[in-house]
């Protein structure tokens, strides 16, 4: 599939080879979805142009998920949903609690990164939440936030503030279905493993 977005190889190598050799060089095709400018830049046959395509087709990707989830019951569809949040956090280099808004069917309303920490964390204000939920004029909602570590794993911390965010929604009425931490390659789902009533 590489080959086919390249079309044209180099000289000595056809798109096909160009494809193998990059994906060698980068160590995968996510590590070359990943390159920065620069680093795609850099390696031989490829240029600002071909960066430029590939980020393109990365957010038509990404919008055409979203679109998708949109569309459905995001409770009926759980694996959806994990993929799409995987989608939105897996690749960040810093913690990122975002929020899903849904509305009484339990459809989605909007997707917004909320809060933006270090590599081990992020502060999240429940007041905040309640805030945009309004806004949104949400019924539920579904919080999430990557561990950059790749590790998905719920920290205490992460039990806490799904406590509290919780009972700050209840006192309005909006639910909190899940809370989702995104790992490399795994999500964990609060609702699922029934560590925390929602």
């Amino acid at each position: 599939m590489l080959a086919i977005f390249l079309r044209t190889g180099v000289t000595g190598k056809s798109a096909v080879d160009l494809a193998r050799d990059l994906l060698e060089r980068f160590g995968g095709l996510r590590p070359l979805l990943n390159a920065s400018a620069t680093e795609f830049c850099a390696a031989h046959g490829l240029g600002t142009a071909k960066f430029t395509q590939l980020q393109a087709v990365l957010e038509m990707a990404r919008r055409h998920l979203h679109e998708t989830l949109q569309q459905s019951d995001v409770l009926t569809s759980p694996a959806l949903t994990r993929e799409y949040l995987q989608s939105q956090l897996r690749n960040e280099a810093r913690e990122i609690f975002a929020v899903l808004f849904l509305d009484n069917r339990h459809r989605v309303l909007a997707f917004e990164p909320m809060f933006y920490g270090t590599i081990d964390g992020a502060a999240v204000y429940p007041r905040e939440v309640v805030r945009r939920c309004l806004h949104h004029h949400a019924a539920a909602v579904i919080v999430a936030h990557n561990h950059p570590s790749g590790v998905a794993e719920p920290s205490q911390s992460d039990h806490r503030i799904t406590e509290r965010l919780r009972d700050a929604l209840a006192l309005v009425d909006i639910r909190l279905l899940d809370h989702v931490i995104v790992g490399d390659g795994e999500c964990v789902s609060f609702s699922e493993r029934g560590g925390c009533e929602m």
